[in-house]
C-alpha cells in the first residue's frame, strides 16, 4: 500500500463516525452558516443559477510528506417542479504530494452550474477538474466579477476552515456515491441518478432541502 493510500484509508476511518443523519445535520448547518454572512457567503446569482450542490462538512486532510482527504457528504440537484431533490450520499478522495506534517478539518461545497456538469456528476466516478471544469468561487453577495474562469467552468469551490469562507480550485478530488450512507438513508445502495431524479426525500434531510429552497428557490 502507498503512503498516500494509508493516508486516506486513515482519514476516511476517522469520517465514519457519525450516521449520515448526523451528516446530513451537519450539512444543513455548515449552509446555513456560510449563507448567514451575505457579505462573506456565495453569491446569491450564482446559487439561483446552479443545477446542483454538493456540502462536505468536516473534510478530513492530514499530511505527513504525503498529503490526502477524504470526505463524506452529500449531492442534491434542481428537480423538474420548483425545489430540490433528496440529497445522494457521497464520497470525495484526493491527494496531494508536499512536505506539510498537520491534519485538520474543512468545509467544503461545490455548485454545478449547468446542466452538463450536472450529467458528469452523476457517474459513477467523478473527478473534479477532470471530468468537469472547476474554478475558486468568489464570495460576497453578488459574482458581479465575470472572469474567463468563471464564465467557462462548470463547477465552482469554495472552503471554510477556522472560520475563513473563500474560493478554492479543488482540483483532482474525485467524487462517488457513498453506498453505505445512502442504504442507511434509503433502505438500499442507490446511485446519484436514482436518487436525485426520482426518490423521495428521508424526513432527515428535511432542514437541508428547507435551507436550499429558501436561499436558492426558482419561481
Amino acid at each position: 500500500m502507498t503512503k498516500t493510500a494509508f493516508l486516506v484509508l486513515v482519514l476516511a476511518s476517522a469520517a465514519f463516525g457519525e450516521s449520515a443523519a448526523e451528516r446530513l445535520s451537519s450539512s444543513a448547518r455548515v449552509f446555513k452558516e456560510i449563507m448567514a454572512t451575505s457579505d462573506r457567503g456565495i453569491p446569491q446569482d450564482l446559487l439561483q443559477k446552479a443545477e446542483c450542490i454538493v456540502v462536505v462538512p468536516g473534510m478530513k486532510k492530514g499530511a505527513f510528506i504525503v498529503g490526502g482527504n477524504f470526505g463524506r457528504g452529500f449531492v442534491s440537484c434542481r428537480k423538474a417542479s420548483p425545489g430540490w431533490s433528496a440529497p445522494g450520499a457521497i464520497r470525495v478522495e484526493g491527494g496531494s504530494f508536499g512536505f506539510q506534517i498537520g491534519a485538520s478539518e474543512t468545509d467544503v461545497i461545490m455548485l454545478v452550474l449547468n446542466k452538463r456538469g450536472a450529467e458528469k456528476l452523476m457517474a459513477s466516478k467523478f473527478t473534479v477538474g477532470g471530468d468537469a471544469s472547476v474554478a475558486a468561487g468568489p464570495v460576497g453577495r453578488t459574482s458581479s466579477a465575470e472572469t474567463d474562469a468563471l464564465m467557462h467552468a462548470e463547477m465552482l469551490s469554495w472552503s471554510r476552515s477556522r472560520g475563513v469562507f473563500a474560493g478554492i480550485a479543488l482540483k483532482g478530488a474525485t467524487l462517488r456515491p457513498d453506498g453505505d450512507a445512502n442504504k442507511d438513508l434509503y433502505g438500499s445502495e442507490l446511485e446519484t441518478r436514482q436518487i436525485v431524479t426520482n426518490t423521495p426525500a428521508p424526513k432527515a434531510a428535511g432542514s437541508l432541502i428547507a435551507l436550499l429552497n429558501r436561499y436558492s428557490s426558482r419561481k
